[in-house]
């Protein structure tokens, strides 16, 4: 492998091993080994949604080039970017843009002078009073819009775009609108692509073979992150390097495979929540994106590991009391950054009060990371099963490795469960009762028996 393309993910299970003897690791081996030869050889369930394991060596070139270029347009013209859509069409680019930036982004972009851009985020919920403050925020401002659907019908996604098209219009006229929106669509049919082409909407493609859970390093993920600032490019060389990890190490070198085999004996031991853990206020929105890669991946014909994610060391004075000392049906793994962005040293104060002066001199990546470890420690002695994932910074490299890993992870854990981990059959119940009780029409006859029901 070229030099310039290592991986800096370590994964660490020595806490997780005194729940599992060592055959159950050789037989999980073989498992999560013969997992991968089916997501590689797509000879598994859903392997025509499987584009994302080769897409960090073979993506479009010319869309890359594209998205970088709208996203500076994005930047040059507008002093917002709204970006709507649901589930994977959003979580990857928001996980990643709060991942990457300033913490307080949008604030420090809304003040005078600023260069920046503020971003966010629409479609992803049915609340009048989100919509109506967003669309107050973003009324006096100059702004674009990109939505980010398969179908473009997407109930969600689809009444958000209503509204923030139909502001665009009355800002701009028909034509000036149309150079502020961009779809991230179906490449050759659906509803948003037919009217991105009516009204000449550029347009991105969601690859037919990648799931949006899976396509956060597609034009779906790539757009928002480019404009926010970030360098693409070196999200997809950290994915690339990951990737050759995954397709080129066997059981021993690869942390994708011996994540998935010690998750699912675990799971098989009666371990079934996974709690993903971080020390780190701006990996929240990482959590969000992995419940929804495992949940919707894992989670059918009965089975699954239920995802939960906690932001240390906040919910430690929340949750931190049952992860300690509750139903013992939890394992937890840890999401560590090596290497902290910020340097805060603390200082020394002549009196005492709050004690605190053995702390003097030293940085608080250094307390940040004891308490990472004195609660790993506290969480394995209570009786969870604990690992650990470190990654090296919070670079574009690095979270490119770290989305690819976890995707990779998926896709083998899902087989070693036996479930299809790319299709999602649970998603569509929810809708159908949605729509007979708006009264779409079609939906008469449910919309009798449900309403009898409530």
């Amino acid at each position: 492998m070229n030099k310039k393309f290592m991986t800096d993910i370590v994964f660490d299970y020595r806490k997780a091993e005194p729940f599992f003897n060592k055959d159950e690791l050789v037989s999980a081996s073989r498992m999560a080994s013969d997992a991968r030869s089916e997501l590689i050889n797509k000879t598994g369930k859903g392997s025509d949604c499987t584009g994302w394991i080769d897409l960090p060596k073979d993506y479009d070139r010319e869309e890359f080039e594209r998205i970088k270029k709208a996203a500076a347009k994005i930047k040059s013209n507008s002093e917002v970017l709204i970006v709507i859509g649901i589930g994977g069409s959003y979580l990857g680019a928001r996980a990643a843009i709060e991942f990457l930036t300033d913490s307080f982004y949008n604030l420090r972009n809304a003040a005078p002078g600023a260069d920046g851009l503020q971003i966010f985020f629409a479609g992803n919920s049915l609340s009048p009073k989100y919509l109506n403050d967003l669309v107050k925020l973003t009324e006096d401002k100059d702004f674009s819009v990109n939505v980010i659907s398969k179908s473009g019908t997407t109930t969600e996604p689809a009444i958000a775009f209503r509204i923030f098209r139909e502001l665009l219009i009355k800002k701009y006229g028909e034509a000036g609108a149309a150079e502020r929106i961009y779809a991230t669509t179906d490449k050759q049919r659906g509803a948003l692509k037919k009217l991105a082409d009516e009204k000449g909407y550029e347009t991105f493609v969601i690859p037919d073979d990648i799931g949006g859970r899976y396509s956060v390093l597609t034009a779906v993920g790539l757009l928002p992150i480019a404009a926010a600032g970030c360098d693409i490019d070196s999200l997809m060389e950290g994915a690339f390097a990951m990737r050759e990890l995954c397709l080129g190490k066997d059981f021993e070198h690869n942390p994708a495979m011996q994540y998935a085999a010690v998750r699912n004996i675990l799971y098989n031991k009666g371990k079934k929540i996974e709690i993903c853990s971080n020390f780190e206020p701006s990996m929240h929105y990482i959590g969000e994106w992995w419940k929804q890669l495992f949940g919707e991946s894992e989670g059918k014909e009965h089975k699954g590991i239920f995802p939960a994610a906690v932001d240390l060391s906040t919910d430690l004075h929340s949750m931190g009391q049952y992860i300690q000392d509750g139903e013992r049906m939890l394992m937890e793994t840890f999401v560590e950054i090596e290497m902290s962005s910020a340097e805060v040293l603390l200082s020394s104060e002549a009196e005492d009060t709050d004690g605190l002066n053995y702390l003097a001199g030293k940085d608080m990546t250094f307390v940040n990371s004891r308490a990472l470890n004195g609660t790993l420690l506290a969480h394995e002695e209570g009786g969870v099963p604990c690992m650990r994932l470190t990654v090296k910074d919070q670079s574009e490299y690095s979270l490119g490795e770290l989305f690819y890993f976890f995707e990779f992870a998926c896709g083998v854990s899902g087989y070693m469960l036996g479930v299809n981990p790319f299709d999602q059959p649970g998603v569509e119940s929810y809708k159908k009762n949605m729509f007979a009780l708006l009264g779409k029409p079609g939906y008469e006859e449910l919309s009798e028996n449900l309403t009898k029901r409530l």
